[in-house]
């Protein structure tokens, strides 16, 4: 089992492939699984790296309370790990703001962005600012079994073969772990940095992700080298919903 430690963590990752890196990293309460549609499709051309987040999947979490800022460092002691000098980071919602703020914080070692369902602030807007601390306190209430089926059914409309990994993803992390997790990453804001993304940056949406749709539009504006790309028939777990549209407009971006 491929693993590195390193500031107090072992990480799970899987590497495939040879050419120009590309590193997936995944959604919140999800795992590197979410990615076998893209590693398929990429491997024969690319490097392609997908690893488990600290507190997801088969990755560990130390005590106490989560920094967020982990999350990137984590990410660049996987680079260093790999070799990797310099690689295109796609993420999807958490783990797009991860890739986000490795660019902004690493620049030097981000060659091209593909943000996925990314927000890169929890208080967009009224209706975050209060729903977020919200839901970060019905988040300790809910059952883990309770809150997997809930978003594994509202996910899989487009693909009905999600209900089964989302719900094995999130009943793979204990109770305590996610409940630290997730108030991390509804705290991670990147707003004011925005205008320090210099790399090329794909965005994309699904056509039914009204979660952060909004937030894509800002990205664009604010990002100076950005597109976006509506993916259709497609809700948050967009890679997965429309596999072989995600890795046609990836690929078209990735050949400019």
């Amino acid at each position: 089992m491929p693993t590195i430690t390193s500031n107090n963590v072992t990480l799970y990752y899987e590497n495939q492939g040879e050419g120009k890196p590309i590193i997936f990293t995944h959604g919140a309460s999800w795992n590197h699984k979410q990615w076998h549609p893209q590693v398929k499709f990429f491997s024969n051309h690319y490097q392609t790296v997908v690893w488990d987040v600290r507190g997801h999947g088969q990755s560990s979490l130390p005590v106490g309370k989560v920094d967020s800022e982990d999350f990137s460092k984590d990410l660049i002691t996987l680079l260093d790990h790999l070799n990797i000098e310099k690689a295109i980071l796609c993420g999807l919602s958490m783990g797009g703001h991860i890739s986000l703020q490795t660019a902004i914080r690493y620049p030097e070692r981000v060659e091209a962005l593909i943000l996925i369902g990314t927000p890169f602030t929890n208080s967009f807007n009224w209706y975050e600012k209060l729903l977020v601390p919200i839901n970060r306190f019905s988040n300790r209430l809910i059952p883990m079994k309770m809150a997997g089926r809930i978003q594994a059914n509202m996910l899989s409309k487009f693909n009905p073969h999600n209900k089964n990994y989302i719900e094995e993803a999130f009943n793979m992390i204990k109770k305590n772990n996610w409940t630290r997790v997730w108030d991390a990453v509804t705290r991670m804001e990147s707003g004011t940095d925005l205008v320090k993304v210099k790399c090329p940056t794909l965005l994309l949406q699904g056509d039914h992700d009204t979660m952060i749709m909004r937030q894509q539009k800002a990205m664009l504006e604010k990002i100076t080298h950005s597109q976006l790309k509506i993916i259709k028939d497609a809700h948050h777990a967009t890679n997965l919903d429309n596999p072989e549209e995600v890795n046609r407009v990836i690929q078209e971006f990735l050949s400019q």
